[in-house]
């Protein structure tokens, strides 16, 4: 697997938020063109390790001024339930029974299994990436280095309105939400909707360490709820707990057999998507990689921890669901999203645990405060990022002095709320609402194909300036499979997730299936005819602004000698 090495030069270039940490010694100072390079080098206190910081590493004192650059404040944990928290959401929680009620218990696990596969290969692509290059807004950012700056104002721009209208998605269910304990005729939904932007704001506006902080919570909930779940679940097939009713089939392989490739492979192909949409936000991992204190480090760790924990509660809990709740059972597709008929809180009932609905009721509302709160996080950094490049109005690269690029954050939560308001039914009934939503759906695979697309041209890049593997502190060993295979399954889903339009025909079914398409093609193409961009050519790719280095300590590598055999099997495979 990966490995972290280290560096083959004493002197390395490194890139600035413009800002740099007063307790580092200064060594000098380069100019290049607009880019200011510095080189700093810095003793670890109580030990021999020499760290080498670039100035965009703010996690030390910095020189109080306002507005030079965002924190390297996020710590590992942080990070690791970053990713692992965008991924956990309503769709497992409420959605993942109709996967099983479309194509049986089989073909789920076939068709979840294959995403998280491809999940797997483009998050290595992107750790590849974020840890040679730590830098916010990585998705857009790579796009405009590696490829074409229209690449990256396409990606930022897509990525950031997909993430605005699904903050205004969590309003939306939150307020839902609410109404199974307070009922709308009581408090409307719109109270509690703005109630909750109003905190989610205010988190944003904090610092990026209280946002890592609050997701790590929101997190962890979700994540024990599913682990709680998977216990309960196996306890109740197992037979140490609940009850059967008189002629219900027997919880185990006898509800699982009953036919668990249903429907054909059409209906394998239907669920193919819905299981894509389900692993939307695993790469907010490099969203947050430029405020994360060692990304060297950090970031391949949670890398490979977010991974085998999403693959793992994913196909632990479909199975669990594929064998308590027969496939044809008529509430296990949940149309209308109920929280009594989601299938964790029929299978917490099942189990005899009475009080399933307001289990999952809250952990539900913690669900979508965690989405609302990672969508408001990485649509503001996009944002920033976009600015920074000359994409976005410049304001939007302000930063206070807690690293907070406030007016990004203020500009996302105004459209989220916008988004909200337009999904009132006294607002033209939703209609627009409904096409933001179409349009917002799919932005989710424009990005990782943005992510594998850039890999390869980094790769590309990184050959022909003659550089060398050994240099990489994370190498992706599925490349140039991953990334290949990353874009043959977002183009299968992007082209083939409205094929129900075509029979029989529906012109709307068609629109609301394809629109993000035209999106993206006028997005690039009015960008690259607006400011003349053009194919960066290899050789000219830059792939030193940016870069840092930290040396591994010997402290590390002293706890790396005195790993048992069990951790060190579990860290060669994960």
């Amino acid at each position: 697997m990966s490995t972290s090495r280290r560096p083959s030069r004493d002197v390395i270039p490194m890139d600035s938020f413009n800002s740099s940490p007063t307790s580092s010694i200064r060594k000098g100072n380069l100019s290049n063109g607009s880019d200011n390079i510095t080189y700093n080098r810095q003793e670890q206190q109580g030990g021999g390790s020499k760290y080498l910081h670039d100035d965009s590493d703010l996690s030390n004192d910095t020189d109080g001024q306002v507005g030079k650059g965002l924190q390297r404040n996020l710590e590992a944990r942080h990070l690791t339930m970053i990713s692992l928290g965008g991924t956990i959401g309503t769709g497992l929680f409420l959605a993942s029974g109709s996967s099983i009620a479309t194509a049986g218990p089989g073909y789920s696990q076939v068709a979840y299994s294959l995403i998280g596969s491809m999940v797997y290969c483009f998050m290595s692509s992107l750790g590849e990436m974020t840890t040679y290059l730590p830098i916010t807004g990585s998705i857009n950012a790579y796009g405009t280095r590696f490829f074409d700056p229209a690449l990256g104002f396409m990606l930022g721009w897509v990525y950031w309105f997909s993430w605005s209208v699904t903050l205004a998605t969590e309003l939306v269910a939150s307020s839902l939400i609410i109404s199974y304990w307070v009922p709308a005729t009581q408090c409307p939904g719109w109270v509690w909707a703005l109630i909750f932007i109003l905190v989610l704001t205010s988190l944003n506006l904090t610092s990026v360490k209280a946002y890592g902080e609050t997701e790590y919570w929101l997190s962890l909930i979700k994540v024990l709820a599913v682990f709680i779940f998977v216990i309960i679940g196996f306890l109740y097939i197992g037979g140490a707990i609940g009850e059967q009713a008189p002629g219900e089939l027997k919880p185990g392989p006898e509800i699982f057999n009953l036919d668990p490739f249903h429907g054909g492979f059409v209906a394998l192909f239907s669920i193919f998507l819905n299981a894509g949409f389900s692993f939307q936000g695993a790469e907010l991992v490099g969203i947050a990689a430029g405020e994360t204190k060692n990304p060297r480090k950090n970031v391949p760790r949670a890398i490979r921890q977010v991974f085998w924990r999403i693959l793992m509660f994913y196909v632990l809990t479909i199975l669990i669901i594929g064998m308590t709740i027969p496939y044809d059972d008529k509430e296990l597709a949940n149309t209308d999203g109920s929280i009594e008929s989601s299938p964790f809180t029929r299978v917490f009932l099942r189990a005899g645990i009475s009080v399933g609905g307001d289990i999952m009721n809250a952990v539900i509302l913690v669900a979508v405060l965690s989405a609302g709160n990672s969508g408001l996080y990485a649509s503001s950094r996009a944002l920033h990022t976009l600015s920074q490049e000359g994409n976005a109005p410049k304001f939007f690269g302000y930063v206070n002095r807690y690293g907070v690029p406030v007016y990004c954050v203020l500009a996302t939560a105004l459209v989220g709320c916008l988004a909200f308001i337009v999904s009132l039914p006294q607002v033209g009934q939703g209609q627009a609402y409904d096409w933001l939503l179409a349009l917002a759906s799919t932005t989710g695979f424009v990005a990782w194909l943005g992510i594998a697309f850039s890999h390869i041209r980094f790769r590309m890049a990184y050959k022909a300036q003659g550089r060398s593997l050994k240099d990489l502190p994370f190498v992706s060993k599925l490349y140039p499979f991953g990334p290949i295979y990353t874009i043959v399954v977002c183009m299968v889903i992007l082209l083939g997730q409205g094929y129900t339009a075509f029979a029989p025909f529906s012109i709307k079914m068609f629109l609301s299936a394809y629109v993000t398409i035209p999106f993206v093609i006028i997005l690039y193409f009015g960008n690259k005819f607006w400011s003349k961009t053009k194919i960066l050519k290899l050789v000219d790719v830059d792939l030193d602004t940016g870069r840092s280095y930290v040396e591994p300590d010997e402290e590390d590598e002293e706890e790396k000698g005195k790993q048992n055999w069990f951790r060190r099997i579990l860290n060669a495979l994960f």
